[in-house]
């Protein structure tokens, strides 16, 4: 597991790899999703295995039917575990671990210290093309007040421009600073994309960290693009 850059003990903020669980074939070891053709008891025991690990309840855990979205939904409780067709999550309440999953797209924790504001996203293509890292911090403002300037962003492992190819009809959606041009391929940096998006929002380059782990070309993590059929690494933050 890799542990967020934040160092502060009042927040668990951390990200998986896909090893040393129990899944097998396509999902082989640590698969936390249910949504990719795994046993659910595999899954369960997954999340126990990290759960144990990390020392937190597993039934408390907050995660999400992610449909590449722009929707943030704020949790007041650990009640329901999976929030419907949304690919944010924010709370402000403690002993509730949120979860992002990947294989590719990026998952971003965000924490806010002075307020004590937790944020996970899951951020691909889609979900960065319509700003939902602006849109959560958005929110965290509104409803939480927080301020930028206090908000620590971890961008966990995902695909990078080395490995990211897309079509020419997509890439004439981008700007040409996000695309790497390889023998008449067009190649997408969706690191930079986000690292932007976020200074943008008034983010601290200091309070930011991106992963330069690509997915694809690592075989530690899951990767759709490399793999097709595959298992799902994952972010947790959580307020201890």
């Amino acid at each position: 597991m890799v542990r967020a850059f934040f160092e502060d003990e009042r927040v668990l903020a951390f990200f998986t790899d896909r090893h040393g669980g129990v899944s097998k074939g396509k999902c082989e070891s640590l698969n936390v999703s249910s949504n990719v053709g795994d046993n659910i008891r595999n899954i369960v025991q997954n999340r126990q295995i990290i759960s144990d690990k990390e020392n937190f309840l597993v039934e408390n855990i907050v995660y999400m039917k992610q449909i590449h979205s722009d929707n943030v939904q704020i949790i007041q409780n650990s009640f329901i575990n999976e929030i419907k067709n949304c690919d944010g999550i924010i709370t402000q309440k403690r002993k509730i671990p949120l979860m992002t999953m990947a294989a590719d797209c990026a998952p971003v924790l965000l924490y806010d210290s002075k307020r004590s504001v937790i944020a996970a996203l899951h951020s691909g293509r889609v979900g960065t093309y319509k700003n939902i890292v602006q849109k959560c911090i958005n929110k965290m403002q509104d409803e939480f007040n927080s301020k930028a300037d206090d908000i620590m962003v971890e961008v966990g492992p995902s695909i990078g421009a080395c490995c990211y190819e897309i079509g020419e009809d997509l890439a004439l959606n981008y700007d040409k600073r996000y695309l790497q041009m390889k023998k008449d391929k067009y190649f997408l940096d969706l690191k930079l994309m986000l690292k932007d998006e976020l200074l943008e929002c008034g983010i601290k380059e200091n309070n930011l960290n991106v992963s330069q782990i690509c997915t694809c070309c690592n075989e530690d993590y899951f990767s759709y693009r490399r793999d097709g059929i595959t298992g799902r690494f994952c972010g947790i933050i959580m307020l201890k």
